[in-house]
């Protein structure tokens, strides 16, 4: 079976095919590239479940079962920002640097550094399939650091820090982070219930 991500980004795409072949080892993820899909989604929701949402369905129009993703980080002392706006939160979407110092400025003088990466998963079927559309949440609590740490990951990965771990997420391998991160807990979550929606209408 075939799904599609719908997401330009290469490493979100990985980190979650990689996650998902655990579950489901036949499933194949494919990029909206990969089937001809060129269309700029306006995400427009107030939440990430609904950005998720919007993203996976308009895969869905063109036959495909859509997936998509809406993830960023939330921090308590700056009232769940940057929130949904996570890869745009220094106003040029993607670029990570940028975003990262908006944060570290935001954050100065601030000692309650608490806060979670969020991962919402939506999946959308093709019209008049017998399938429901679904969305489930993943999370991983953590604290924002006050300089980056580590060389691996992308995005927030070097600031955001796992007490559990006792790294941050760009110090983490890829395996390690797979475990325990929030598109790892949202992605586990997808499978399940991804399993039980096909096999509840057989």
């Amino acid at each position: 079976m075939k799904i599609v991500f719908a997401s330009g980004n290469k490493h979100k795409i990985e980190e979650f095919g990689a996650i998902l072949k655990r579950y489901m080892p036949e499933i194949q993820v494919l990029s909206m590239k990969e089937v001809g899909i060129f269309d700029d989604i306006v995400e427009d929701g107030l939440t990430f479940e609904e950005n998720a949402m919007i993203k996976a369905r308009a895969v869905a129009k063109y036959g495909y079962i859509g997936v998509a993703d809406d993830s960023g980080i939330t921090v308590d002392a700056l009232g769940g920002a940057p929130g949904i706006y996570s890869a745009r939160y220094a106003g040029e979407h993607g670029n990570d640097k940028k975003n990262n110092q908006k944060l570290l400025l935001d954050m100065q003088g601030i000692e309650n550094r608490a806060g979670a990466f969020v991962c919402a998963i939506a999946c959308a079927f093709p019209e008049n399939s017998p399938y429901s559309d679904f969305c489930v949440r993943g999370e991983c609590p953590g604290v924002v650091l006050y300089e980056e740490k580590g060389e691996g990951g992308f995005g927030y990965d070097p600031l955001f820090f796992v007490e559990k771990c006792q790294k941050t997420y760009a110090e983490l391998s890829s395996d390690e982070k797979n475990e325990i991160s929030h598109r790892a807990v949202a992605t586990k979550l997808f499978a399940e219930k991804f399993v039980k929606e096909l096999s509840d209408k057989e």
